[in-house]
């Protein structure tokens, strides 16, 4: 018993940090997908994510009925690269990622506030899924929830 548990705590820390390395690419994918969005730079967006991925945003229309859209993924990819005024500025801001791995499937769910020309527009949480494709981590499901509501950006600048 005594060996056991001196094995363990030898191995433990190893573990821990395979785990926290393993985190920390999910989250530079996220962060590379990101800094794409915001360089208005598709190919950087393209490098993170498979060839087949699904895009989904859950809101509330008007009526506040509970809506489920799927996005083409090259017209949401069109959007950013050309689909908008080179002048907008586009910003999604993540405030916390929560990351968490599982073999070759990871999972990440970050926070954000997105902006708009430098003001705000609404908050949410992005649900990533991820899949190590022989040495890369590559996004193959998004979803998005967005909203104006209970965001403390919007409620710190009464928006």
């Amino acid at each position: 018993m005594k060996k056991l548990l001196l094995v363990t705590t030898l191995l433990l820390p190893f573990f821990i940090s395979a785990q926290n390395a393993l985190e920390t690419e999910v989250e530079g994918v996220i962060k590379a997908f990101f800094e794409g969005f915001h360089k208005a730079d598709t190919v950087l967006m393209k490098k993170t994510m498979a060839d087949e991925i699904v895009f989904q945003t859950a809101f509330k229309n008007k009526e506040q009925k509970d809506i489920l859209k799927t996005d083409d993924v090259s017209s949401f990819v069109k959007a950013i690269g050309s689909g908008r005024p080179v002048d907008e500025k586009w910003e999604e801001r993540i405030s916390s990622y929560t990351v968490k791995v599982d073999g070759n499937m990871a999972h990440a769910w970050t926070e954000y506030e997105f902006w708009l020309d430098g003001k705000f527009s609404h908050c949410g949480v992005n649900s990533f899924q991820l899949f190590h494709d022989n040495g890369t981590w590559k996004i193959i499901y998004l979803i998005d929830t967005r909203r104006r509501s209970s965001c403390e950006a919007y409620k710190k600048n009464k928006l």
